[in-house]
């Protein structure tokens, strides 16, 4: 971290600390958050998560979700708005961008409180006072839990702060399958199993807590909606909000869909196109050397890491973001196709 001793000076006292994420938070978004917020109210701050949206009901057993405030709920935005401007620090977790908290942007950026961002994804905005960032992390959950080692604290890491952080750092890494898989993830996990958790009991509440519709939902997907370019070895997905509202999707229902499209053989590239009533949405899946992050970027608007991604167009709507997608397909088609 820039400054870290400054950052250990300014956490060693009491502070008033909102701990924020991205929009749709995922398990790492709110795994870090609750788990760095369980730390900090060890220390004796008084800590407040904020996510800007609702998050999938999967996530809803970590550690201090009943106190997490919705800043699109509209019981809950005044409150929070309040918390923001009081705050002392403002921990933005999981994001380089502050386009990524949407609504509550403007109140972030406009606070008096010190600003700490800790993330890993490409190309960090210059809005906060003291950033840790490393690209080369698994998962910002990774970081978290490595932050609190350097502050000498690894001993306050108890069972609830371990299950956040673990949440976050399996599912960022594909359940330990993805590059970014590294001896230093497995020894973090390693450490965290031996504080006793369980984790196989966190695995099944996010990967097995599936609702009928959301099955439902998943096979006519999977048997009416994918569609398979072989000549450029990609596989993509389109969903309409007529489809999305006939099976009475959810958040966090989509998530995940895109990784299917990477089981079809030879597959490099998987996309999923999903019409938003913001934009129409896009995550992109990938294996080996061919990135993602790149295509996403110069062409939806996106970014995000070498093998995922997200992006998005608006005034497109979904036929003319699949118009755009194999529009493009051709430029990198070569690529694709020296793919190992």
């Amino acid at each position: 971290m820039q400054n870290f001793e400054a950052f250990r000076e300014i956490i060693a006292t009491p502070q008033r600390i909102v701990i924020t994420t991205h929009y749709k938070p995922d398990a790492d978004a709110l795994g870090s958050s609750l788990g760095l917020a369980g730390y900090l109210k060890k220390k004796g701050h008084q800590v407040q998560v904020i996510t800007p949206s609702d998050y999938p009901r999967f996530l809803n057993w970590m550690q201090g979700n009943d106190e997490v405030l919705n800043f699109e709920d509209s019981k809950a935005q005044k409150q929070a708005i309040k918390y923001i401007n009081e705050a002392d620090l403002i921990f933005c977790l999981d994001f380089s961008a502050l386009g990524r908290i949407e609504a509550m942007a403007e109140y972030v950026e406009k606070a008096k409180a010190t600003k700490v961002m800790i993330d890993h994804h490409i190309n960090p905005e210059s809005f906060a006072t003291f950033v840790y960032h490393d690209t080369k992390a698994s998962a910002t959950a990774q970081l978290i839990y490595q932050l609190i080692v350097l502050l000498g604290d690894k001993n306050l890491i108890d069972v609830p702060i371990g299950e956040s952080l673990y949440a976050g750092i399996m599912t960022d890494t594909g359940s330990f399958r993805h590059p970014s898989t590294t001896p230093e993830v497995h020894r973090i996990a390693a450490d965290i199993m031996e504080l006793g958790v369980n984790t196989n009991l966190v695995h099944r509440r996010i990967y097995d807590s599936t609702s009928v519709e959301r099955l439902k939902f998943l096979g006519f997907v999977l048997s009416e909606k994918m569609v398979v370019l072989p000549k450029y070895r990609v596989v993509y997905f389109v969903l309409t909000a007529e489809e999305l509202k006939r099976y009475n999707s959810q958040t966090g229902d989509t998530e995940g869909i895109v990784n299917y499209g990477l089981q079809v053989e030879g597959i490099v590239m998987s996309v999923i196109i999903v019409d938003r009533p913001e934009a129409v949405k896009m995550s992109f899946r990938s294996v080996e050397q061919f990135a993602v992050n790149g295509l996403a970027s110069k062409y939806f608007n996106g970014g995000g890491h070498k093998n995922a991604a997200g992006g998005k167009t608006t005034g497109l709507g979904v036929e003319g973001t699949v118009a755009k997608l194999l529009s493009i397909l051709p430029e990198y088609q070569e690529e694709l196709l020296k793919v190992e």
